[in-house]
């Protein structure tokens, strides 16, 4: 009975990352960090994507903690089979408009002591997207974090979209503004962006519609982002400072506490390891062929679980990688091609099957801390760019939309670790980047200045003195175990 009643005194924290594989990632490694600092965490995912976690991870693959568990709510989308990524733009309005009152249901089940034996919910940590959930926390008194799981210059060319609107750069005035050099004009009013394009910030602003959802949905969540009890990034202080300086000014306490997957290293705890989130099947084969390969011979190419791609640009993707002669992982997602089948040139398979791999999805974070890895051509997910950094890996980058192109300005002109590729791909330009990055000059000097980023990210994950690691912990004690709200 004791130890029941100890569970029962525990802090109960609900933690709901929007239903995208790349937001559920590193909302499951804070879960169980703070789940490690003793609190009982309830994890909620949408119906669609907990189907897709069984599917992908096995029927009892989240069963095996009582004081961690899962629950779930409809996103409010019509019913899909697809193994995909729900649309976007439908995803947000839907959660938006749907989401609260499930979400609320969910609460007072969890908070009611005739039938719950879980102890009542003290702090919410909601996706920074998701912030419909802000009014639940208000009812319950309770406070609330928003974890927005972008980098922090992305999330600060969010809070400046206002700015733009107002200054009248967007909406664009005519659909050649597109291509006629116009996206190159220079913005010289947000702080920690010097030089920045209007091509390089979040490319929702990129329509010509003043009515563009994606926009109204930003300005709605960029404004209460302002009334949450603290915002959280998955970023350290030493790569992102002069951002998070720039975003302190505009938000409550801004708390850097990333890389996530180097502290959820602190984690030791045999039950947690087994609590995964890929909600596609991962391929171990990925592994193992790399550990035939020699140190620094092979490129990682992997576009992220949304980014979809046309078949014009698959082919010249795959020619360029043949052509440079490289070594290739590659990963390719069932629906990585928009209403089509992803199908490879058989030319292409025959003459790459001796020094490339191809799979439809593999552990990330395992393929860029392994020795032969040597570059990554990447969209420039935040998820993707920091593994990358914290690996000491550098990017080829082909930013396909939302925040993609601000993580790849800042790795090409701020971090130094990464080469644009032009949106619309070429095998030539492909091919002779691929070679860049393996083997030229600039691919060493990224290399050795990747290197230099992998070992600040390290500092920062540091037990007890790394910025981050005193971050979570400021988090835990001032904020989410903090009543006074």
């Amino acid at each position: 009975m004791g130890s029941i009643g100890a569970e029962l005194t525990k802090p109960h924290a609900v933690c709901i990352p929007y239903p995208a594989q790349g937001h559920i990632n590193p909302m499951l490694k804070l879960a169980k960090i703070l789940h490690h600092k003793g609190f009982h965490i309830t994890f909620v995912n949408t119906e669609f994507n907990h189907r897709r976690l069984l599917k992908s991870r096995g029927p009892d693959s989240l069963k095996g903690l009582s004081s961690f568990r899962f629950e779930t709510i409809p996103d409010g989308l019509p019913p899909c089979e697809a193994d995909a990524t729900q649309d976007i733009p439908s995803l947000c309005e839907s959660t938006t408009n749907t989401c609260l009152a499930p979400f609320r249901d969910l609460l007072a089940k969890l908070n009611d002591t005739n039938t719950s034996n879980v102890p009542p919910v003290s702090c919410i940590v909601s996706d920074g997207v998701m912030s419909f959930t802000l009014a639940a926390a208000q009812e319950l008194g309770v406070p609330e974090v928003l974890f927005w799981t972008t980098s922090a210059c992305g999330f600060l060319g969010y809070m400046h979209y206002c700015k733009v609107i107002e200054k009248g750069y967007a909406p664009l005035k005519d659909a050649s503004d597109l291509t006629n050099g116009y996206l190159e004009t220079t913005l010289d009013f947000i702080p920690g962006m010097k030089d920045v394009r209007l091509r390089d910030l979040p490319s929702f602003l990129r329509t010509t519609n003043p009515d563009e959802f994606m926009i109204k949905f930003v300005l709605q969540e960029t404004e209460r982002a302002r009334k949450a009890s603290a915002i959280i990034l998955n970023t350290f202080e030493t790569l992102e400072a002069e951002v998070l300086e720039s975003l302190r000014n505009l938000l409550p306490p801004v708390y850097p506490i990333g890389p996530l997957h180097f502290l959820v290293k602190h984690v030791d705890d045999e039950n947690l390891k087994g609590l995964r989130s890929s909600l596609w099947k991962e391929e171990p084969e990925c592994i193992q062929w790399l550990d035939t390969k020699e140190p620094n011979s092979v490129v990682y190419v992997n576009f992220g679980s949304i980014t979809v791609m046309t078949p014009n640009q698959l082919i010249e993707f795959a020619w360029g990688l043949a052509n440079s002669q490289q070594t290739f992982l590659w990963i390719i997602r069932p629906d990585i091609v928009s209403g089509d089948a992803s199908i490879l040139p058989p030319e292409f398979v025959e003459e790459t099957k001796n020094r490339g791999m191809l799979a439809s999805w593999c552990s990330q974070e395992e393929v860029l801390s392994h020795p032969a890895i040597v570059g990554f051509l990447t969209h420039s997910g935040w998820n993707s760019t920091l593994e990358s950094i914290s690996s000491g890996v550098p990017m080829i980058c082909w930013p396909f939309f939302a925040e993609q192109q601000t993580n790849c300005w800042f790795s090409v002109t701020k971090w130094d670790v990464g080469m644009e590729i032009d949106s619309d791909v070429k095998r030539d330009e492909v091919e002779s980047l691929v070679r860049e990055l393996m083997v030229g000059g600039k691919g060493k000097k990224m290399k050795k200045k990747a290197m230099e980023w992998k070992e600040l990210a390290e500092a920062s994950a540091k037990e007890h003195s790394g910025s981050s690691y005193v971050n979570i912990e400021k988090l835990v004690n001032d904020i989410l175990l903090s009543s006074k709200h």
